[in-house]
């Protein structure tokens, strides 16, 4: 069998691009964040509050997705290490 059939090394390499997707959707999600901050703190006191409670729930709504994407990652990463453990232990026998 060769590596390339190996179905823990299929797996290992899924769950790699998985985790570089996600990194990639949690860096455009933070950057909307940012931006989202930064109009927040442009809005005149005096005025747009209601521009400034669209941002406030924006903003919100990315922290939270973004936090779900952190604990989504989390749960990857383990999944890897833990394969990573199944690999090395399988070519330690």
């Amino acid at each position: 069998m060769s590596d390339s059939e190996r179905p823990d090394l299929v797996a290992f390499q899924e769950l790699e691009h998985l985790i570089m997707a996600l990194a990639d959707e949690m860096a455009g999600w933070r950057r909307r964040a940012h931006e989202a901050e930064a109009k927040l703190k442009a809005v005149p006191t005096t005025g747009g509050r209601a521009n400034a409670a669209a941002l406030d729930k924006e903003n919100r709504e990315l922290r939270e997705r973004l936090e779900a994407a952190r604990l989504r990652t989390k749960q990857l990463l383990e999944k890897l290490r833990f394969l990573r453990q199944q690999q090395e232990s399988e070519a330690h026998r």
